[in-house]
Parts: structure tokens; sequence; C-alpha cells
């Protein structure tokens, strides 16, 4: 895979599709003059799925592609027709993708497995139609909702590549050569640093299970990391991110290197301090250390000199010769052992489902801010859908919006930050004048509102006397 093939991050803006409107109809039939309100409602907006592909390698797709949007639900019809839901906008990541929120670095969703979902941008609910808001006092309902708004939403992918074994070692140690001639893999092989910019990956047959089963172990070539890497040197961060996933770490050490401050047991020390940098759970995983290019005479004595010291330490050496082949069948199978074991033990623990939540906090149902110029606004999802979802040129839906905003508690809200008739209160793009009940105004202001509604009645009916007779016949 050529580095022009691969990307493993980028940006994408999703948007659920908007739901449909509900519709205002009335029956029309003969010998029906009255007839009772049918309007259907809207249906439902798509929504915008990721699910991890397993033949997916790569973001570039979605890179090319960054805006991925649902289609919207249809409008509702008279005779009771609910409109046709939108069509999901499903967009194929590969496994190992994570879904972050761009401005927090929040880790929303991780597809881990083939075939999970996330559900990344909702499609809006349909707005119903009339037919819906008939009640014994609303018999004739003259209003309907329109469907669901959505909004574009960002968010950061990033591609953890899911591998059984990570390939490690400095640039140049012959990571590359060796997973081609272990798997069928084939990155580009050249005689310098850093020609490896991208991770491969490769399948290699490692023998069989204790049942008979063939093992395949899927190989990571991860790019070469230098001192520092854990640092972002080297693009380190990029690097590394890759081995996170692997199952067990394969160290390739040049044998032959030739600097005067490097041997492999330097260059194996540098490696683990990168990795316990960047996560110190890496260094709990299975590793295992190959000599590479023991083809060469010096690293035949290299080998010779630093193998005991790395065996004496507590790891397990290995020379192979990627050019000759040297070596790489009990590399192979020793790989095979040690895989098969890792999956038995990660299958024991492994509690993965196909759906995937989106770990989002769930918002406040309202909020309510006093605004420098004196008005009140109230925020929140809930309360800007109903205010955008609603005809407020229509007298009924008004009605029916300040009723379900009192239940809610908007109005109690509203007294408590210091809302009194007659303020102007926004709500989305509506500004609406307050009316508050009385029963949620506090104890002192009721009273004194009712005893000046009392003193205003008394003054009109009785002239302020309520022990002064009436004339007989006067309406009062």
């Amino acid at each position: 895979m050529d580095a022009v093939e691969f990307v493993d991050e980028c940006t994408i803006h999703v948007r659920g599709g908007l739901g449909g409107n509900g519709c205002l109809s009335f029956r029309r039939e003969a010998h029906v003059p009255r007839g009772g309100p049918d309007g259907g409602d809207g249906g439902k907006g798509g929504d915008v799925v990721l699910v991890a592909d397993g033949s997916t390698r790569s973001l570039l797709d979605i890179h090319r592609h960054p805006h991925q949007r649902a289609t919207a639900g249809t409008h509702g019809q008279g005779d009771n027709k609910t409109g046709a839901a939108g069509t999901d906008r499903i967009v194929r990541v590969p496994v190992g993708t994570i879904v972050k929120d761009p401005d927090t670095g929040e880790v929303l969703a991780d597809l881990v497995g083939p075939g999970q979902r996330a559900v990344v941008a909702r499609g809006g609910r349909g707005g119903r139609g009339n037919a819906a808001f008939k009640s014994r006092w609303r018999r004739v309902p003259r209003f309907a909702e329109r469907g669901e708004p959505t909004v574009d939403r960002t968010l950061r992918l990033e591609l953890k590549l899911i591998a059984d074994v990570g390939l490690v070692g400095w640039p140049s140690a012959g990571k590359s050569s060796l997973i081609r001639r272990l798997s069928n893999a084939q990155p580009r092989v050249e005689a310098w640093p850093f020609t490896t910019l991208t991770p491969h990956l490769g399948v290699m047959r490692a023998g069989d299970d204790a049942s008979g089963a063939p093992i395949d172990v899927v190989l990571a070539d991860v790019p070469g990391l230098i001192e520092g890497a854990s640092a972002g040197k080297g693009l380190g961060h990029r690097f590394l991110r890759h081995v996170e996933r692997c199952r067990v770490l394969l160290h390739v050490v040049d044998a032959a290197a030739g600097e005067p401050d490097r041997d492999p047991r330097h260059d194996l020390d540098v490696i683990r301090k990168e990795l316990a940098a960047h996560d110190p759970a890496m260094l709990e995983r299975r590793q295992l250390v190959v000599l590479n290019k023991i083809d060469l005479p010096d690293a035949v004595v290299m080998a010779d000199l630093v193998q005991p010291d790395l065996e004496a330490a507590g790891d397990e050496v290995l020379r192979v010769s990627a050019i000759t082949g040297e070596g790489l069948d009990p590399l192979r199978y020793r790989l095979g052992q040690i895989v098969a074991a890792t999956r038995q033990e990660d299958a024991e623990l492994d509690s993965s489902t196909s759906e995937i939540v989106i770990h989002l906090a769930p918002p406040a149902a309202f909020a309510v801010d006093r605004l420098p110029t004196g008005e009140y606004r109230v925020t929140g999802p809930q309360v800007e859908r109903w205010i955008a979802m609603l005809p407020l040129d229509n007298p009924d839906a008004v009605r029916y919006l300040q009723g379900r905003l009192r239940r809610a508690g908007v109005d109690r809200a509203l007294v408590n930050a210091g809302a009194r008739d007659g303020d102007d209160v926004v709500i989305g793009d509506a500004v609406f004048e307050f009316e508050p009940e009385l029963d949620d105004l506090p104890a002192e202001e009721r009273d004194a509102i009712l005893a000046a509604e009392q003193d205003e009645f008394d003054e009109l009916t009785h002239g302020g006397d309520l022990t002064a007779p009436q004339e007989a016949g006067r309406e009062v």
C-alpha cells in the first residue's frame, strides 16, 4: 500500500436527514360535511452510520468525501398517510477506527470489530400531522408540526490498526524486508532510513493449532521509530498509535548496525523507552526479539555477543535473515504459538458487541439566561426543537406550545431567573412576551397581585365599600 493510498486520520462532517413535515388536512367525503382531522405524520430522516468493514484498509475515501448526509423523510399526507422514512447513509470505515470530538478529544466510539456500527448523526423526527393533536379540548386542530431540523456535526476519525503482531524497530532494521518474506504484504524496500512512511498489513500462515485448524497471523509493519518518537519526533505519535492494538510486539533489531554508539541492546532499550513513554501498558504485552541480518559476518559476531545478555534479561531471542530466509520458519511457527495463546486469552475476556453507543453527555433539558439587553433567553435542544417544528403564526399552535413549555417547567424557571409579566423571552428565533401563571410566582408576589385584583374588583363593584347596599336590578 503506497503512501498516497493510506490515510489514517481525517475530519468528517455529518448530518442526519431532515424530518418530513406533518400534514394539515381534514376529511372531505360525500355526506361528511364536517370531517375530522386526518393529516398524517412526516417520515423520520435517515441516520449517518459508520460501519467497521474488514475489507476497508484506509480512511482515504472519507478523506476525499468528508461531507456525509442522509436523506430527508417525506411529508405526511391526508387520509392519515405517514411519510416515508429517509435512507440511512452508511459510511464504511476500517476496523480499528476511533471517533472523537474534535474540540475536546473525547472518544465517542471505538469500532474494534467487523460489522460494528456507530450512529454519528441521527435523522430528524417527522413532524406530527394535525390528526395527532386532536383531543377532547381540541376537536379541530388547525396546525401541524414541521419536520425536526438537523445540524452539521464535525467529527475526527483516527485509525489504529488491529493486528496480531506489530513489527517495531529502528529505521532500516529490516522490518519491511521481513514482512515481505513472512506474508503477502509488499511494502517498498530501499537502502535508506524512513523508506516506509505508512503502516502495512500482511497475513502469514503460521502452522496449525491443537485442533488442526490453520493459524493465520496478521502482521503490521510500523514505520521506524527513533529516540524522541513518543514526543512526536519523526511523526512518532502517528506511528506509535498503530502499535497500541497489536497483541504481540516483534522487536526487529539490526545486528549489523555499524554506528559506534549503537548496538542491539541500545536499540532495543530506546524502542522500549519510547513505547513506555507513549503507553506503559504496551510493555505488558508478549514480546519477541529477532536479531536480523545475520547473513552478514559482522551481524553474527554481534549476535553472539548480545544474545546471552538479552536472554539473561528475560527476552526470547531468535536470529533471522530477511534476505536469505535463514531462521524464518522457526520465527513463523513461534509467532503462531504466541498469537494462538493470546487469542484464547482475549476470547475469554472479550465482551464486545456489534452495537456501539455514542458516548455523549446528556444535554440539560433547558437553561435560562438574562441577556445584557434585558431579555431572557431559554436554550436547550428540546425547547428549541419545539419552536422550530411549530408554525408560530398559528394561534392554536402558540397556545399548544405555551402549555407544553409550562408543563416542562420553563415558566417557573423564568420566574426563578427574575422574569416578570411583560418581559421578552427569546427561544430559538422566536420572541415572546412573558405571561407567567400565578402559581409560578413567589408567594409574596402572588398575594400582592391577588390583593390588587381584589381591590380593583371591589372598586368596580362596590366603590370600595363591601357593606354598601346595591340598587335593585343593577348588574354586577
